[in-house]
């Protein structure tokens, strides 16, 4: 049976990503990071799965689909 995606906070994804604070949100902003999730109303966090990937190859964030070859035309 498949584990469930856990949501990570952000003491969690400066360990693993090894990023400060201010670096994350920027890298957000550009769109090579991944994406928050709101949890609560004063809470957020990351699909574990998503920063597993990002750890793993940094530089191919955000994974391409099939689509994105036609917006390098």
């Amino acid at each position: 049976m498949r584990q469930p995606d856990r949501i990570i906070r952000m003491k969690t994804v400066l360990a693993r990503t090894g990023l400060s604070r201010s670096t994350i949100y920027r890298k957000m902003k550009e769109g090579t990071f991944p994406a928050q999730l709101k949890i609560s109303v004063n809470g957020a966090g990351w699909h574990e799965s998503d920063i597993n990937r990002w750890v793993a190859n940094p530089a191919g964030w955000p994974p391409r689909n099939e689509f994105d070859f036609l917006n390098d035309f």
